[in-house]
């Protein structure tokens, strides 16, 4: 596989633990961008792409530390989801947020995160704790599951409710979603893609956001029809089978920037 390759193969979650860790899709592929191009000015580096993702990723954080105050700098005219994160950005530890990020989101070793982050491992788990207790001070909310599967939905109700939030409803398919959220709006919508009856996640989530803007997490076994580039992405987006430690950090994070608009 030729290092154009491997790059294209891995930008797709590389742009996701951007948006994550940034708060928003303009300015998380902003720093992608700045990454690509440092990368192409500099013959060294881009030879260590060959790599693979872990120095695909050290690259990418060497651009982020060295600049990422100046996120608080966007016009808030960039949107709602910027202009929200930009005020909430100050309030938790910048490398704990990608501890957590690299560990939970991309499913990175500790090691591996300790190699992109130049750091020892030992002292990533600690940044893993430390990041958890910053960003789950928040609020209890309702949460609407949209899940087919019964055992998949009762895994997530369970952790849900472990985390101190209320079940508002669960829908199998676009038709339950949108009864559910018609008499209960959500604090917060957990949706896989592919429902039930054929219908789609998808539509049933513009169809809640239609009626009220709230935070959204996509949690599927199909990730590559959100991560194509043809469309802005979700920023919040996790793979099955997903680690309950992954959706844990996922909501932390939704709740954190209240993310109104995950599909626009």
């Amino acid at each position: 596989m030729s290092l154009g390759q491997q790059v294209a193969t891995n930008l797709p979650f590389l742009r996701r633990y951007a948006r994550a860790l940034c708060g928003s899709q303009s300015t998380g592929d902003a720093f992608v961008r700045a990454t690509l191009e440092a990368a192409l000015a500099d013959d060294d580096l881009k030879a260590s792409l060959d790599g693979g993702r872990i120095p695909l990723y050290r690259a990418f954080n060497k651009v982020w530390e060295s600049a990422h105050i100046e996120i608080e700098k966007i016009d808030n005219a960039a949107g709602e989801h910027e202009a929200g994160a930009q005020g909430k950005l100050g309030a938790i530890t910048p490398l704990n947020r990608q501890a957590l990020l690299l560990t939970t989101l991309e499913d990175f070793t500790p090691a591996e995160a300790g190699q992109i982050m130049g750091m020892e491992t030992a002292d990533i788990g600690s940044l893993v704790s430390e990041a958890i207790s910053e960003i789950d001070r928040e609020q209890a909310t309702s949460v609407l599951i949209i899940e087919d599967e019964p055992l998949i939905s009762m895994q997530l109700e369970d952790l849900v409710s472990s985390l101190g939030h209320e079940v508002c409803g669960t829908a199998a398919t676009r038709t339950q979603a949108r009864e559910v959220v018609e008499k209960d709006t959500p604090g917060l919508v957990l949706a896989d893609i592919q429902l039930a009856d054929g219908s789609s996640g998808l539509d049933a989530v513009d169809d809640i956001l239609a009626i009220a803007t709230v935070p959204v997490i996509f949690i599927t076994a199909y990730p590559e029809r959100l991560l194509t580039g043809d469309r802005p992405e979700p920023t919040y987006l996790v793979t099955k089978p997903f680690q309950e430690q992954t959706v844990r950090a996922a909501i932390s994070q939704a709740l954190f920037f209240g993310s109104t608009s995950p599909i626009d």
